[in-house]
């Protein structure tokens, strides 16, 4: 995790229309759909995901991560993998342009039946702009990232729609669906399996450019005073360039996580 000809060109014009980088109009951010991750202040806490040990993979793993999902002066922000900086904002800053960087999660090869004797694929860091829409209906984002760190030198377009799905003290949860275009050179670099890689069962293979699609949700509950717990699970459909490859087991790429925030 693209309708990605419309909305950019959508999304340019209405930056040039309405935006300005200073505002003074009221603010009208919802912040239970700011993020996926629903929250009415932020959050900082530990949590554990389970997510494939490979690219395809049908078996997995769990990381131990920090939990922090926050705002600096409503102009920076920190969600989960992603960081970043809103440049210009609409008075009512419902529709917000800025710049994130996002870590990228590689594999260690020797963890999967199929990567066996495979290279490493390593922790990349993606960066490039956001745009972010909140409407009376839910939230829009759509980012363009690239790979910084020259791993695989390839791209990615986003589009994601964060609904709040309830809101009361209790709890707290979001629906999220999304689609996102990987570019060949990164679906290379996860999904495809080099000269030097190739083995009986393992042909060469060159994974070209595709959409996969992402569906989820994610809950926040408080346990006592400004103490939370986190909770989440996500589905990915791989593309069709993906799921072709000799190292994928599964087309459907679950994951989840569980965490606790506390006062910071």
């Amino acid at each position: 995790m693209n309708f990605h000809h419309a909305l950019p060109v959508i999304g340019t014009c209405m930056a040039i229309t309405f935006f300005s980088p200073l505002t003074s109009a009221e603010s009208r951010i919802d912040r239970q759909t700011e993020t996926a991750v629903p929250r009415a202040q932020n959050l900082y806490g530990i949590g554990v995901g389970v997510l494939p040990k490979t690219s395809g993979s049908d078996e997995y793993r769990a990381l131990v991560l920090p939990i922090i999902n926050a705002n600096y002066g409503d102009r920076f922000f920190i969600n989960a993998l992603q960081a970043g900086a809103w440049l210009v904002d609409s008075e009512d800053k419902r529709l917000r342009f800025g710049l994130s960087a996002e870590a990228k999660f590689g594999w260690d090869a020797s963890k999967g039946d199929r990567t066996r004797g495979m290279d490493n694929r390593d922790f990349s860091i993606f960066v490039g702009p956001l745009l972010r829409w909140q409407t009376d209906y839910g939230t829009l984002n759509a980012q363009w990232t690239t790979d910084a760190s020259g791993n695989s030198n390839g791209q990615q377009f986003q589009v994601q729609y964060i609904k709040s799905l309830l809101r009361s003290p209790n709890l707290r949860l979001n629906g999220l669906v999304g689609a996102t275009w990987n570019s060949q050179k990164f679906n290379n670099y996860y999904f495809g399996v080099r000269n030097n890689e190739v083995n009986a069962s393992r042909p060469f293979y060159r994974a070209g450019s595709g959409v996969e699609w992402q569906a989820g949700i994610n809950g926040m509950m408080p346990v006592m005073t400004n103490h939370s717990l986190l909770f989440g699970a996500f589905i990915t459909r791989l593309s069709d360039e993906q799921y072709d490859s000799p190292i994928t087991e599964t087309r459907i790429q679950p994951m989840a996580y569980v965490g606790y925030s506390i006062p910071f």
